[in-house]
């Protein structure tokens, strides 16, 4: 039984290992539980400038504790979500969103891989359209076997006769 209780524990705490860890401070975190939930939900959508493959929750950098503290003067201040990220972007760019908006500057970003998809769909047709056709026009592989081919040369043979 102490065994399985030792087995447990060790499960466990390689669990808690495994969560990720949040980044922001105990003196962060905003009195009102629905705004701190607003505030750990949209520092999930911002980027770190620093680290840049992390969000602003997630990275110990000063400048994400700056937006940490930013967003949550905000959500404080009134700001509906889309008001906090678009104020976000207005100062630190697009670059600042983890999951970036369409528009005509990330049109690039949306479309190249639709366009390689359909440039690469487009590639291996005509390649096997080509190939079809080369296939078809060698010597012997009209698809015909071996007795029609006799039996079309029969016939070629008796109309260059009559002719």
């Amino acid at each position: 039984m102490r065994a399985l209780r030792q087995a447990l524990a060790a499960v466990v705490l390689m669990l808690a290992m495994m969560a990720p860890a949040a980044a922001f401070n105990p003196d962060e975190v905003l009195d009102d539980p629905a705004l701190e939930a607003r505030a750990r939900s949209l520092s999930l959508e911002l980027r770190c400038l620093v680290c840049q493959n992390q969000s602003i929750d997630d990275s110990n950098a000063e400048l994400a504790r700056d937006l940490r503290v930013l967003v949550r003067e905000r959500l404080v201040e009134g700001d509906s979500d889309e008001e906090v990220i678009d104020y976000v972007v207005s100062r630190y760019g697009e670059f600042v969103l983890l999951k970036p908006r369409f528009s005509m500057q990330t049109l690039l970003l949306w479309g190249a891989p639709v366009a390689v998809l359909v440039i690469g769909v487009t590639v291996i047709v005509m390649n096997g359209r080509s190939r079809n056709r080369a296939a078809a026009a060698a010597p012997g592989n009209d698809g015909l076997s071996t007795a029609e081919r006799a039996e079309l040369a029969k016939l070629l043979k008796d109309r260059e006769q009559h002719s």
